[in-house]
C-alpha cells in the first residue's frame, strides 16, 4: 500500500454515524466513490495537526485474555487543545494490532474516520488512527472528555525492525512484547501503543525520530494522570497469574470464582510522562531480599540467587551515595535468553541466564540507583545510574578499571562529532544534556559530566548537593547546578555551559611542549604548556612520569585556548601525558608526550 508524504498509508476508510453504526465501503461494489472518500481522506490528514490535543487524563479499564493474545479496554480520556487555534477534529492512535469499537462525548457516539497510519513508534510499525469530529470545535486550552472503547489481540510483531532490514532473530529479541500464555509483556508508547496517544510519524530509518517523537510526546503528557485497572483473567487449571506493573503504589488483587481465577491491579500514574505504564506476567517464583524482589522462570534459580546478593552487597554504596530507596526494587526474567534489557523507574526486565556476580553487580547498581534516586531529567535520572555502576567498578577494582569500564561507553559518544568551529547555537541548544532526546547523550555523556563534577568538587562536596535534590523543586534547567555550585568554591559556569547547558563538542587536549628545570635541591621543575584543540573546555588530569614513579596534578583549560602548568618531580622525567580517560575527548593520540633524560638542565 502506497505511503502519502505524511507517513500514511492510504486508508482502509471506515466511518460511523451518529448512531454508532460502522459503515465499510467495498472497493469492488463501490469503486469509484472509495476512491473518492480515500482521497478526500488522504488529502485532510496531510494538513491534520495530530499534535494539536494532549491526552490529559486517562481513566482505563483492560482486560487481558493471554490465551486468546487478547486486550479489550473502556474508559475515559480528557484531551486540552495546545495549539493556537480551535479545533474541531482530534486524532487518536492505538496499535494497529487493535481496531476502534466506539468514541462517544456525552453517551453520544461521535462520527470518525480510521485508516493505518505508518509510525514506528509502535513495534507493528503501523498505527489505528481515528479521526475525529468532535460536538464543537474546542478552543485553545479548552478541554473535552470522551469515552471509548477499543479491543484487539498484541502478538509478537517486529516489522518496524524487519523492515529496516534488522535480522528476523534480532527483531524479535528487541521488540519481545506480545500477550501470550506463556509470558505476557507489553511496554508503552515506543514499543506498544496500548492506551491512545496522538503523535506525528516516526520513523527509525531517519536518525533520532523515534526518540525525538517520544520525548514530545512525554514532555506533553509530564502533567497529565492515569488511572489503569488491569485485570488478567485465566482457566482456574492453569497455574495462578502473576501480574507484575512499574508502579510501587498500584493495588494488587487476586481473585478465584466459577472456575476462573484471575489478578488486578488498579493503578495511578501522576505524572504520566516520567513513567510509562507497563504489565508483565508469566508463570514466575520470587526470591525477596530487603532491596530487590527478583521475579524468576523455572530453572533460573541460581541467577536469581546471584542478582539478589549482588543487591544486597552493593545496597549500602548505593545508600550511602544516594540515600535509602524510596521503593523496593523488582527485576523480572525474560524467557528470551537474547531479549534485550529493560528498565522502567525501579523495575528491570532482563533475561536471568548469568550467575557472574560482576554482571549482576553492574545491573543492580543501576536499579538500585533509580530505587533511591528520581527525577523528570534524563540526564541526571539515568546518568547518575550509569555513574553508580563506574563507582561500583571503581569500588571494586579501582579507578583504572572504572576508567577502562567507562572507555567501553565512548563509542556511543560518536553523536558528538568532533568539531573544528564551534556549533551553530540552535544545535548547541537542542542537543545540550538538558534538551536532548538521545539517549546516547544523556545516559554516556552524562555519566561522564557526573564522573568530571566529582573529580573537580570532591566527592563529599557531590554528595551533600545529591542529598539536597528534590525532584519536585525541580523546575528549571539550573537547578541541579546551582545545588553543586553551591558546595563548592569552584566556578563551574563555564562547566555546565560547555557540558550541561549547551552541547559545544568535545575537547581535544595537545601536549604542546614540556621545559624541565634541575632546582637546587636536585629535583626537577617542568613547565607544561596544554594546548586545547576543541570546542568544550574541562579541567584535565596531567601526569607526570618519572623513574620510580609519577604525579597527578588538574589543569582547566577553555575551549581552542592554551594552559601552563608547573609540576615539581624527584627525577628526570620521562613522560608527560594529559588526560587519564575520565574526559571524553575527540582525539587522544597526541595527548604524550615523550622526554630525553638527557636533555635535562644541569
Amino acid at each position: 500500500m502506497k505511503s502519502s508524504g505524511n507517513g500514511a498509508p492510504a486508508p482502509r476508510l471506515q466511518m460511523q454515524n451518529e448512531d454508532g453504526y460502522k459503515m465499510r465501503f467495498h472497493f469492488k461494489s463501490l469503486g469509484f466513490l472509495c476512491v473518492l472518500c480515500a482521497s478526500v481522506v488522504n488529502c485532510f490528514s496531510l494538513s491534520l495537526d495530530r499534535e494539536a490535543f494532549s491526552i490529559t487524563n486517562y481513566d482505563l479499564n483492560v482486560q487481558i485474555e493471554p490465551e486468546q493474545h487478547r486486550l479489550g479496554a473502556r474508559g475515559k480520556i480528557t484531551l486540552r487543545n495546545d495549539s493556537q487555534t480551535p479545533q474541531r477534529i482530534a486524532i487518536l492512535q492505538i496499535s494497529s494490532s487493535l481496531d476502534w469499537r466506539s468514541i462517544k462525548a456525552g453517551d453520544k457516539p461521535l462520527q470518525y474516520v480510521t485508516q493505518p497510519y505508518t509510525s514506528d513508534i509502535d513495534h507493528t510499525g503501523s498505527l489505528s488512527e481515528a479521526i475525529v469530529t468532535l460536538p464543537i470545535a474546542i478552543a485553545p486550552k479548552g478541554t473535552v472528555e470522551l469515552e471509548i472503547g477499543y479491543e484487539g489481540v498484541i502478538p509478537l510483531d517486529a516489522t518496524r525492525l524487519t523492515r529496516i532490514d534488522t535480522p528476523e532473530d534480532v527483531a524479535n529479541s528487541t521488540d519481545w512484547d506480545q500477550i501470550s500464555s506463556g509470558f505476557t509483556g507489553v511496554r508503552g508508547a515506543g514499543y506498544v501503543a496500548w492506551y491512545p496517544i496522538a503523535t506525528e510519524v516516526a520513523n527509525l530509518s531517519e536518525g533520532n525520530s523515534l526518540f525525538e517523537v517520544l520525548a514530545r510526546w512525554k514532555n506533553r503528557e509530564a502533567r497529565s494522570a492515569m488511572h489503569l485497572k488491569i485485570r488478567l483473567s485465566r482457566d482456574a487449571s492453569e497455574p495462578q497469574p502473576d501480574l507484575l506493573v512499574d508502579n510501587p503504589s498500584c493495588l494488587i488483587l487476586h481473585e478465584a470464582m466459577a472456575g476462573i481465577q484471575g489478578v488486578s491491579a488498579d493503578c495511578t500514574y501522576q505524572p504520566l510522562g516520567r513513567r510509562v505504564p507497563l504489565f508483565v506476567t508469566a508463570d514466575y517464583r520470587s526470591l525477596e531480599r530487603p532491596s530487590v524482589v527478583v521475579h524468576y522462570l523455572r530453572g533460573h534459580d541460581v541467577a536469581a540467587t546471584t542478582f539478589a546478593d549482588a543487591a544486597d552487597k552493593i545496597l549500602p554504596f548505593i545508600t550511602d551515595w544516594f540515600g535509602p530507596q524510596r521503593e523496593k526494587a523488582q527485576t523480572a526474567d525474560l524467557p528470551d535468553p537474547n531479549a534485550a534489557s529493560f528498565e522502567s523507574g525501579a523495575l528491570l526486565l532482563t533475561p536471568l541466564i548469568t550467575d557472574d556476580p560482576k554482571l549482576a553487580g553492574l545491573a543492580t547498581a543501576h536499579q538500585l540507583t533509580h530505587a533511591a534516586f528520581q527525577s523528570s531529567r534524563p540526564w541526571i535520572e539515568e546518568g547518575l545510574a550509569h555513574f553508580a555502576q563506574a563507582l561500583y567498578v571503581e569500588h571494586e577494582k579501582g579507578r583504572s578499571a572504572a576508567l577502562d569500564y567507562m572507555a567501553q561507553h565512548k563509542f556511543a559518544l560518536g553523536e558528538i562529532a568532533p568539531q573544528t568551529t564551534v556549533p551553530r547555537s540552535e544545535d548547541e541548544a537542542n542537543r545540550s544534556l538538558v534538551n536532548t532526546t538521545s539517549e546516547e547523550l544523556y545516559r554516556s555523556k552524562a555519566m561522564y559530566v557526573w564522573w568530571m563534577l566529582r573529580d573537580m568538587v570532591g566527592e563529599p562536596a557531590l554528595r551533600k548537593a545529591l542529598a539536597a535534590y528534590r525532584p519536585e523543586q525541580d523546575n528549571d534547567p539550573s537547578y541541579m547546578p546551582r545545588l553543586i555550585t553551591a558546595q563548592t568554591q569552584h566556578n563551574l559556569e563555564w562547566f555546565f555551559d560547555d557540558w550541561v547547558y549547551r552541547d559545544r563538542g568535545l575537547p581535544d587536549f595537545k601536549v604542546e611542549s614540556v621545559f624541565p628545570r634541575k632546582t637546587m635541591n636536585e629535583s626537577f621543575m617542568l613547565t607544561i604548556t596544554l594546548d586545547n584543540l576543541g570546542t568544550a573546555g574541562a579541567e584535565v588530569p596531567v601526569i607526570v612520569k618519572y623513574s620510580g614513579g609519577e604525579i597527578k596534578q588538574r589543569l582547566e583549560v577553555q575551549a581552542k585556548n592554551k594552559a601552563v602548568i608547573r609540576v615539581e618531580v624527584p627525577a628526570a622525567a620521562q613522560e608527560v601525558v594529559v588526560n587519564d580517560g575520565s574526559v571524553p575527548e575527540s582525539d587522544t593520540t597526541n595527548n604524550t608526550f615523550k622526554l630525553e633524560t638527557s636533555s635535562a638542565p644541569q
